[in-house]
């Protein structure tokens, strides 16, 4: 979290708002509703290899998605502690990709030879920290990387950013009244100059109306290529979600009511247009 709010500068401007308005006292206040990963679909990597960690933990793997259009596989994974975050992993399909960008990823993917989770002791947290946030392939040239975003944004940002923590998701449902919804929250958030992705709309709502989440747009980072050349990409983002109290829970007094009182897992339809908060057609808005 220390890295990735130093390099999602909306990060401490939505929470230094939020204390400052006495929505919360500190930041560790905010319940984390899940964070997210994005992985490479070739055989020692994806989701396959990643899982392991968090299997590791306690964690249970739950319903898969399957995104077409962006040529998408992904699994949540639910935590052995109502206090942890689910996890929500995505792999990019690169078979279902054309032969010049499978060739590009291929090129660096093919460095890490075996699974590189099975080298970590994954009882040493600090190991695990250390893997998020180590490159396991060489830094990708620009011009392979903009060649990739024309097939596949997903494809360009996993290429530079590997396994960077692509989001987390604030609880907004816990939250005083006036900012416990995901429409009141918003109306907060762009009060405080906070870009929304506008993707199928600023909310995005499942069909059965239980999970209502928006996001920010990624900010745009300096990105430093190989051969030191350099180039603004997407960087990472920041959601928001709001979970209803499930039918058969709606007489429970507000004071008796837990995670496992709400609407849990995801929505593949709300997942698809919170994707392309990284992509340049929210982006390209900043």
């Amino acid at each position: 979290m220390r890295r990735y709010e130093d390099r999602v500068p909306d990060v401490k401007t939505i929470l230094n708002a939020m204390v400052s308005e006495g929505i919360i006292d500190q930041q560790t206040d905010i319940e984390n509703d899940h964070i997210a990963f994005r992985t490479m679909g070739v055989p020692q990597l994806g989701i396959q290899s990643f899982e392991k960690i968090f299997l590791h933990y306690g964690y249970e793997k739950k319903d898969h998605y399957f995104f077409e259009g962006k040529k998408l596989d992904a699994w949540w994974y639910s935590p052995p502690r109502e206090t942890d975050p689910r996890i929500f992993v995505s792999e990019l399909r690169v078979g279902d990709l054309s032969g010049e960008s499978q060739r590009i990823i291929k090129s660096y993917t093919d460095e890490v030879a075996t699974d590189p989770v099975d080298q970590i002791d994954l009882n040493d947290g600090d190991a695990v920290d250390a893997f998020l946030h180590t490159p396991l392939w060489r830094t990708p040239t620009l011009s392979d990387y903009l060649t990739l975003l024309q097939e596949s944004e997903y494809a360009a940002w996993v290429i530079y950013n590997r396994y960077y923590l692509n989001h987390f998701t604030i609880s907004v449902h816990n939250l005083p009244e006036g900012y416990n919804t995901v429409a009141d929250f918003n109306t907060f958030l762009e009060k405080h100059g906070i870009l929304l992705n506008t993707s199928g709309g600023k909310i995005k709502t499942s069909p059965d109306g239980g999970l209502i989440q928006s996001a920010t747009v990624a900010q745009m980072i300096e990105a430093e290529f190989a051969n030191g050349e350099t180039h603004k990409i997407s960087g990472s983002y920041v959601e928001f979600a709001e979970r209803k109290v499930l039918r058969e829970f709606a007489n429970l007094p507000a004071n008796q009511i837990s995670r496992k009182n709400r609407r849990d897992g995801f929505e593949a339809a709300n997942a698809d247009k919170i994707f392309e908060s990284t992509y340049t057609t929210q982006t390209g808005k900043t």
